[in-house]
């Protein structure tokens, strides 16, 4: 499984170039198995951009998420193991999107697909692909 970052899902979403094709193609191959997923946190996090203007997206934010769950993706939900695991993580920013996202993926053995370079940098044993290449 692979969990998209917010902003992979974002780029996933409106093909946007900065997607790369090595992460590209992982998207793709995952998809077809049905193995990509988002933390349900990712929405919070997209509508918040969009509330605030710095992105627009395609849809209301509800009817984006809808849309996007009945093409295949998937949602992980939040739980108390994602939370504690969040709170423990070690050497790594306070964000707490990106703490929970990054506790999803090991919650999940998946790979993040993330460009965010202090995770891509983070000593851990956290499955990573440059979303950029």
């Amino acid at each position: 499984m692979i969990v998209l970052d917010t902003h992979a899902l974002l780029w996933m979403d409106r093909n946007d170039p900065a997607l790369g094709p090595a992460a590209r193609r992982l998207i793709e191959d995952a998809w077809r198995a049905g193995q990509v997923a988002v933390s349900a946190i990712s929405y919070w996090e997209t509508a918040m951009l969009a509330q605030r203007g710095r992105i627009v997206l395609p849809l209301p934010p509800n009817e984006w998420r809808s849309e996007l769950l009945q093409a295949g993706l998937r949602e992980i939900a939040l739980d108390g193991r994602i939370g504690i695991l969040a709170s423990q993580l070690e050497n790594i920013h306070r964000d707490p999107a990106d703490r929970f996202i990054m506790a999803t993926s090991l919650q999940h053995q998946a790979t993040l697909i993330t460009a965010d370079e202090n995770v891509l940098a983070w000593q851990s044993e956290l499955l990573r692909q440059d979303a950029r290449l």
